[in-house]
């Protein structure tokens, strides 16, 4: 059965709210009468009673007045200079903070500026006074994007182990040590094999990038292996693509059990595919990866995992990492 689309109370129903009430009709009865919700019309009188007293002129009035508000609660950042100021400066370099990221960091970690949300921060950039800083967004979009599906191609793996057979815990993110592993491989037209070998820690979001020469199953696993080394390694979650063809490699360096998603299913490690776009920001989707170094991809790198997330209650993955021990033998900084 489709559920039905609410739709907002009209001029007539708030004349005739009235009305029953000085009738003396209880909400219940109004609700029965009109067709509606008891708790829509329990919420109407509510919110749009002056005084105490309900009339259908003034809850028009205050209604109308609060969608205004409503649509145009972004101009909030446009009449407090600090705050856009702040805002400007955190979306660009060196910081790269999303709009969430500074929602976050303004309500939890600061009290001397006013917070705003994140989508009244989006609702800013998207208006005529924000357009010019779209350009330091993740996505360099002057409006939404549609998500649309991944679809590659993928080969079999020998011994291969599906990620249904990975314990539980893992997908409660309620431990560490737990990673999840692929690669971000140069465009087509570029004709290159270099490639970056990627992992990150679910608990903590901690991410690592090494550029690897092509994508022969040597390269990835020698530096994956080397990504985890000092590192607490239980579960390695991973596609099915054929540098992977090697991961008992990577069992035996590292003690990982490596687990392999379903065909076509990359939101079963959906937290790599979120770090790799963050990474995208830098290396751009169609460029040769080898036009970069290893040390600009280490820069890339520190400052993905040195912005506040929300999933991480606003710290740094560098921090959590820190905190939970993902590190053996020393603290990262």
């Amino acid at each position: 059965m489709q559920a039905k689309k609410y739709t907002g109370l009209s001029d007539a129903e708030r004349s005739e709210i009235e009305i029953l009430l000085k009738r003396g009709c209880s909400k219940r009865e109004i609700a029965q009468a009109l067709g509606r919700s008891p708790n829509t019309i329990r919420r109407e009188i509510r919110v749009h009673s002056v005084n105490g007293s309900y009339t259908a002129l003034k809850a028009k009035q205050k209604s109308r007045a609060s969608r205004r508000s409503r649509r145009y609660q972004w101009r909030k950042i446009e009449h407090e200079p600090q705050l856009r100021a702040f805002i400007i400066e955190h979306l660009a370099l060196p910081h790269h903070w999303s709009p969430d990221s500074i929602a976050g960091y303004l309500k939890q970690q600061q009290t001397e500026l006013p917070t705003v949300g994140k989508d009244q921060i989006y609702a800013w950039l998207y208006s005529a006074y924000g357009q010019p800083y779209c350009q330091h967004l993740l996505s360099k979009r002057y409006h939404p994007k549609c998500r649309k599906a991944n679809k590659t191609d993928r080969v079999m793996i020998p011994n291969r182990v599906s990620i249904t057979e990975r314990p539980a815990v893992v997908g409660t993110r309620e431990r560490p040590g737990d990673w999840e592993g692929d690669t971000v491989v140069s465009g087509k037209k570029t004709h290159s094999k270099a490639a970056l070998a990627v992992t990150q820690e679910r608990m903590t979001r901690f991410y690592g990038a090494t550029l690897i020469p092509n994508l022969k199953p040597a390269s990835f696993t020698d530096a994956t292996n080397n990504m985890l080394a000092g590192k607490l390694t239980l579960t390695l979650g991973l596609d099915n693509g054929i540098e992977n063809k090697a991961h008992q490699d990577i069992t035996k360096t590292t003690g990982a059990d490596v687990f392999f998603c379903d065909p076509y299913a990359s939101h079963q490690k959906g937290g790599i595919e979120n770090a790799n776009k963050m990474l995208r920001r830098y290396v751009p989707k169609g460029c040769d990866v080898n036009m970069f170094t290893q040390e600009q991809i280490d820069q890339f790198v520190l400052t993905i995992n040195s912005k506040p997330r929300r999933c991480l209650g606003y710290k740094s993955a560098i921090q959590l990492a820190n905190e939970k021990g993902v590190y053996l033998d020393s603290l990262v900084s």
